[in-house]
């Protein structure tokens, strides 16, 4: 971390404009907080990624808290939505710039644009898509950018993608969680059980309804499950069968119904959930 961290702030040096890139769902959380530092004076773009899985009044919302930081805008590198007016706004934001050069008579002045964002945020996909081509690896892992890598784009356009940096330490367990339930940190070195019950516990208050039509729940066996103590791992267990994640002696995998849990919330069959509001 720190190494990449030394090297971004070296390479700022060359750049005119800085995009940041934060998960929708968890703008917060999925912010690197030594960015803001980092980034200081530069022009700057904020990017609400992953717009098509999130509760779209709340990115609104966040859009007008951002706003008075950077230029936001809400976007989705998967499918294209949102990517043009990317382009546009670097375009406004240079204009002034642009116009000076070429009264020094510099006129084909090449625009270095930045990549700044967590594992697992987008970037990678987000290049490509303006890049308009996949020689570029993308997974939907975290940590699939290794090192950093340049994308021309147009004639006088350059791309800088950088690796996902995490900080060494989290603020609180929410963040954590965050992280953990958008898979930003990965599953195989955490408790993948309980990442699932915590995020279980959370969607239940909220989203109860979307939860128990996923899973074809009725409303006695929900009345039933709450007047449980250990509702939300009792909930788990009737996913588990219902979902025939059963192993050897009829008993509930747990694991398996964890992965079930994070994958369904991870593509949107709960319908679109943020997690954290301004």
């Amino acid at each position: 971390m720190a190494k990449t961290k030394r090297q971004i702030l070296e390479d700022l040096k060359l750049m005119d404009v800085v995009i940041e890139l934060l998960d929708s769902r968890i703008p917060i959380s999925s912010r690197n907080p030594d960015v803001c530092e980092m980034t200081k004076g530069k022009k700057k773009i904020i990017l609400l990624n992953k717009c098509d899985l999130a509760n779209e009044k709340i990115s609104q919302a966040w859009i007008k808290v951002l706003q008075k930081e950077a230029r936001t805008l809400a976007i989705d590198a998967n499918s294209g939505k949102g990517v043009d007016q990317v382009l546009r706004t670097i375009d406004e934001m240079m204009q002034k710039e642009l116009e000076r050069q070429r009264q020094k008579g510099r006129v084909n002045k090449t625009i270095r644009v930045m990549i700044l964002g967590i594992p697992n945020v987008g970037k990678s996909s987000l290049i490509n898509r303006i890049a308009k081509k996949t020689s570029m690896e993308v997974g939907n892992k975290p940590g699939v950018t290794k090192k950093k890598q340049w994308v021309r784009i147009g004639k006088n356009q350059e791309l800088l993608d950088t690796p996902g940096v995490l900080w060494p330490k989290f603020e609180s367990d929410e963040v954590a969680l965050n992280l953990a339930f958008t898979g930003t940190i990965k599953d195989d070195i955490l408790d993948r059980i309980e990442v699932a019950y915590e995020l279980l516990k959370r969607l239940y208050v909220d989203y109860k309804t979307e939860i128990l039509e996923r899973y074809k729940i009725t409303q006695e066996e929900a009345k039933k499950l709450e007047a449980q103590e250990n509702s939300i791992y009792e909930l788990m267990q009737i996913i588990g069968k219902k979902c025939g994640a059963i192993k050897q002696g009829a008993i509930v995998d747990d694991e398996k119904v964890a992965r079930i849990i994070l994958e369904d919330f991870r593509n949107c069959k709960f319908g679109k959930i943020s997690l954290e509001e301004p």
